[in-house]
C-alpha cells in the first residue's frame, strides 16, 4: 500500500456534471474552453453552413464566459447523486472559515499562503494562490504537496529474493519515499482538478510499487519479468539458453541480437506517464457518480532518489533558477505547439471531424468566391507553407484556428493535453473533442546530484495565470530580488517569493481593472505558484 505523511487531507470535492450544451454562463470565462471567435460554415464571415450559428453562439459564450459553471438545475434533478461541495482549497493551507471566505472573494482577491505557526511544507516549500477576477464562480486551480512512501508489493509466498539472493519477511516494510508537488488548472468546472489533486500521487505510488527492488538495485533493469512474481529478480540473470552442457544450438542463436538499454530513470518516467493515464481513466469512470465537471491541466514534480521528474500536461510551466540561470523544465501544449499531432490524427480518422472540419490549416478563413484559386496551406507533414487549389472541402472550418492565446481546437478548447474533458463536445453538436486531447505528460528530468546548489536555487511551478503576464526572466528577477532580502536560513523566504510572484502578476485594482506596475492589464485568471528550494541542509535526506 502507499502511505502518506498527510496534512489534514480533505474529503474529495467535485462539482456539477459537465453540461456541454449549456446555457450561457456567468461573465468572464476561461480561454481554455471557449470559442475561437470565428464562424464554422462553408463560407468565411457570411457562411451558410450548419455549424455557423452554433459557433457564433460559442463565440458569444466565450465573450460571456465559457468556463464558468452552469447553474444548478431547479428542484435538485440530480437523480439521487450526492450534492457537490461548493468550494474547496488545498488541505495544506488549513484555512479557517473566515479565510476560506476571503479566498473566494473575486473583488478583494486576497493572496493565500500557508500561515506561520502551522505545519510547514516539505523542504520549506513556498506556496501562494489567488482567485480569478470573476471568470468562474470559484478558484478552479488546485494544488497538492505530499511525502509518499512506496511500499514493495508483497509476493504471494511472503518472500521475494533480491538479485543478491536475500529476502525479506512479509511483515517488514521495504520501499522508499518520494516528494511530490502538483498544480491542477481546472476549466469548465473544478471537479476534475479536485479529484486529480487527491489521487494522482496515489496512482504514481501504485505504479512505482513494482519497481521498488529494481530501482534500488544498481544493475540494469531486467528486460522481462518472470511470469510468477515469486520467482524474484535473482532468476532473471540465471536463465540458461540451452541444456546444462552450455552449448547453444545454431537454431537458437538469433542472426541479429539487439537489446535496448533501459535506464532506471526511464522506468520512473514510464511510471509517471502511466499514472496520468490511470488518473484520466478514473475521472472517466467516476465523472457521473462523483459529479466531476470539466477537465484540468496538470503539472507535477516528483523528487526521487536524487532526481526531479517534472511532468506537464497542459499550459502550466516549470522553470529552474540556478545561479541566475533559467532552465526550462516544461513546455506548453496548445493547438499551435501540437498542430501536427492533431492534424495527423484527423487525417487518419476523418470521421472524428464530423464532416464539419478540415484537418488542413490556412492563414485565414476561405470565402466561397475563392473556390478554384490557390491559397497558402499546410498539412500534418509540413512545417512550412505551400499553395494549393481551393476545393469545396477546404471551405470547412479548420481543425485548428486562431493564433497564440486565441488558438482553439474545433473552436472550443485552447489546451491539448490534460485530464478529464471526457464529455466535451463542439458547441451544440455531437462532435467529441476528447480524442484529440492527450492525458500523457511530457516528463523532464533534472539530476540534483550533478550540481552544487545554494539556498537561492529554486524550482518554480506556476499555472498559466502567472505566465500569461510574467515571462521567465521577470520571474527569475523577482526570485532573486526577494531571496536576497532574507537570510539564507530563513524558512519563510520561499513563501515570500511565491506571494510576491502572485501579487505582481495579479496587479493592483484600479478604475480600469487589475493593473500591473507598468499599467498593463494584470492576470484575471486563477494564479497558483510553488517555489521549491533545491539547495540547503536537509533537502536530500
Amino acid at each position: 500500500m502507499c502511505t502518506e505523511q498527510r496534512r489534514g487531507d480533505a474529503a474529495l470535492s467535485s462539482r456539477t456534471p459537465p453540461l456541454l450544451r449549456r446555457s450561457p454562463p456567468r461573465p468572464g470565462g476561461r480561454r481554455k474552453a471557449g470559442g475561437s471567435g470565428a464562424g464554422v460554415g462553408r463560407g468565411g464571415g457570411a457562411g451558410t453552413g450548419s455549424m455557423l450559428p452554433r459557433v457564433r453562439a460559442a463565440l458569444a459564450q466565450l465573450v460571456a464566459g465559457a468556463g464558468a459553471e452552469p447553474p444548478a438545475e431547479p428542484g435538485g434533478g440530480d437523480g439521487g447523486l450526492p450534492a457537490a461541495p461548493s468550494f474547496c482549497r488545498p488541505a495544506f493551507l488549513q484555512l479557517s472559515a473566515e479565510e476560506l471566505r476571503r479566498a473566494d472573494d473575486h473583488v478583494g482577491r486576497a493572496v493565500q499562503s500557508p500561515r506561520d505557526g502551522r505545519r510547514r511544507l516539505p523542504w520549506s516549500t513556498g506556496y501562494a494562490e489567488v482567485i480569478n477576477a470573476g471568470k468562474s464562480q470559484h478558484n478552479e486551480d488546485q494544488a497538492c504537496c505530499e511525502v509518499v512512501f512506496v511500499e514493495r508489493r508483497p509476493s504471494p509466498r511472503g518472500r521475494l529474493p533480491s538479485r543478491e539472493g536475500g529476502g525479506e519477511l512479509d511483515g517488514s516494510r521495504k520501499g522508499f519515499y518520494f516528494h511530490y508537488w502538483a498544480l491542477f488548472d481546472g476549466h469548465a468546472g473544478s471537479g476534475a482538478a479536485v479529484m486529480a489533486s487527491k489521487r494522482l500521487h496515489l496512482h504514481i505510488c501504485e505504479q512505482l510499487r513494482d519497481l521498488v527492488d529494481i530501482l534500488q538495485d544498481p544493475s540494469p533493469p531486467p528486460i522481462c519479468l518472470p511470469q510468477d512474481a515469486r520467482a524474484g529478480l535473482a532468476e532473471l540473470s540465471r536463465v540458461p539458453l540451452a541444456e546444462d552442457d552450455g552449448e547453444v544450438p545454431n537454431s537458437a542463436v538469433p542472426r541479429f541480437h539487439l537489446e535496448k538499454a533501459v535506464s532506471h530513470e526511464s522506468l520512473v518516467i514510464g511510471a509517471i506517464e502511466n499514472a496520468f493515464k490511470h488518473m484520466d481513466e478514473q475521472i472517466e469512470r467516476e465523472r457521473v457518480s462523483q459529479r466531476l465537471s470539466g477537465g484540468c491541466c496538470a503539472l507535477a514534480a516528483v523528487y526521487l532518489m536524487g532526481k526531479f521528474y517534472v511532468a506537464n500536461a497542459g499550459d502550466s510551466r516549470a522553470i529552474i533558477i540556478r545561479n541566475g540561470e533559467i532552465i526550462p523544465m516544461s513546455r506548453e501544449f496548445t493547438p499551435e505547439t501540437e498542430r501536427q499531432r492533431l492534424q495527423f490524427l484527423a487525417f487518419l480518422r476523418p470521421e472524428l471531424l464530423g464532416k464539419e472540419f478540415t484537418h488542413l490549416e490556412f492563414p485565414r478563413r476561405i470565402q466561397p468566391k475563392e473556390l478554384g484559386k490557390k491559397m497558402l496551406y499546410r498539412d500534418q507533414n509540413m512545417n512550412g507553407w505551400a499553395y494549393k487549389k481551393i476545393e469545396e472541402e477546404d471551405l470547412k472550418f479548420p481543425l485548428i484556428y486562431g493564433e497564440g492565446k486565441k488558438a482553439r481546437v474545433m473552436a472550443t478548447i485552447g489546451v491539448t493535453r490534460g485530464l478529464g474533458d471526457h464529455d466535451l463536445k463542439v458547441f451544440s453538436s455531437n462532435i467529441h473533442i476528447k480524442p484529440f486531447l492527450s492525458c500523457f505528460p511530457e516528463v523532464r528530468v533534472y539530476d540534483l546530484t550533478q550540481y552544487e546548489h545554494c539556498p537561492d536555487d529554486v524550482l518554480v511551478l506556476g499555472t498559466d495565470g502567472l505566465w500569461d503576464v510574467t515571462n521567465d526572466t521577470e520571474v527569475a528577477g523577482v526570485v532573486m530580488e526577494v531571496l536576497t532580502s532574507y537570510e539564507p536560513n530563513d524558512p519563510c523566504r520561499y513563501t515570500m517569493v511565491a506571494q510576491e510572484l502572485v501579487v505582481r502578476s495579479r496587479g493592483v485594482l484600479k478604475e480600469r481593472g487589475w493593473r500591473l506596475a507598468n499599467d498593463k492589464l494584470g492576470s484575471g485568471d486563477d494564479i497558483s505558484v510553488f517555489v521549491i528550494p533545491l539547495g540547503g541542509p536537509g533537502n536530500y535526506t
